[in-house]
């Protein structure tokens, strides 16, 4: 057998490829991620490379000796009950079902539409994409309120974003932004909403961003982000790191399928700032107008 079929060798490379992409889902550098994990940033390139420690491979042999699943063989901090029929119920149910038990799951009826109110606009996308901009000049013109979800999170927590970070990892961060955006949802009013750029590494809270709002991705070039990010002074989580581009094209490629989710794109890639809003506002009118027949709002005109 060679290297170019050996299941072995593809093992490595399938989890080297799923490091470097959850690496980029969550906005980190490779020593960013170094210094957070305590591990060498060579041996993480290593393990991105398809090159990860021979222990992985043996602990996937005992695993697959055994019948097993690799996973079946990690403790977990919070066991989830009966989890391995469920794995196997999900791996064995079509896409209705699998859509049917997130709904169940979510505390709604499968019967029932999956979204049973409008919330608003919600923009997604890298740091630098405009949403800040963008969205405050949408908010004004249609009248409603515009929302930073990372300065929600700020002034329920009494902290800064990089301090929650700080004190409690992107798992903290996660769960406090999954809070934010439930109580800003509580408030049922209409909002243009400005997300965090790594929004879509957390399912769940994504999911819900989906389900209550028209979301749009406001897209540009990864030279568009970085000259945008470097002008408003934040580096975050590229700071004093000499592959910075590099980082940021990884982070751009593995949120792209998620970003690609949103209901529509809006490119402001070459634009100026107005000239990107007035695509915006192109992009919504007919949204608004839908959603005034549907919901019974009052009609917005633009």
């Amino acid at each position: 057998m060679t290297a170019a079929n050996d299941p072995e060798t593809d093992f490595l490379e399938q989890l080297g490829q799923r490091v470097r992409t959850t690496r980029g889902l969550a906005g980190m550098s490779r020593k960013v991620l170094a210094k957070v994990s305590g591990i060498s940033e060579r041996y993480i390139a290593q393990l991105e490379s398809g090159k990860g420690n021979v222990s992985i491979v043996l602990l996937r042999r005992v695993a697959g000796a055994m019948g097993a699943h690799l996973e079946d063989l990690i403790p977990s901090s919070e066991p989830i009950p009966d989890w391995a029929v469920i794995r196997d119920f999900l791996r064995k149910a079509s896409p209705i079902q699998i859509a049917q038990a997130k709904d169940i799951l979510a505390g709604s009826s499968p019967l029932a539409p999956r979204r049973a109110s409008f919330s608003g606009i919600a923009l997604i996308g890298l740091r630098g994409a405009g949403k800040t901009t963008l969205g405050r000049m949408l908010a004004k013109k249609i009248g409603w309120s515009f929302v930073e979800l990372n300065k929600e999170i700020e002034a329920q927590n009494g902290l800064s974003v990089a301090e929650i970070i700080a004190l409690y990892g992107q798992e903290g961060f996660r769960r406090m932004e999954q809070a934010a955006l439930t109580q800003l949802l509580a408030r049922n009013e209409l909002m243009v909403l400005a997300t965090g750029g790594g929004i879509v590494s957390e399912a769940l809270t994504f999911d819900l961003i989906l389900s209550s709002f028209y979301t749009i991705w406001l897209k540009a070039e990864p030279e568009e982000h970085m000259a945008r990010v470097r002008r408003q002074g934040d580096l975050r989580p590229m700071a004093d790191d000499r592959s910075a581009m590099a980082e940021l094209r990884n982070i751009l490629v593995s949120r792209e399928p998620l970003y690609a989710r949103a209901s529509a794109v809006v490119d402001t890639a070459g634009l100026s700032v107005d000239a990107a809003a007035a695509r915006l506002i192109d992009q919504v009118r007919p949204v608004l107008q839908n959603e005034a027949r549907s919901f019974g709002l009052r009609s917005v005109a633009l």
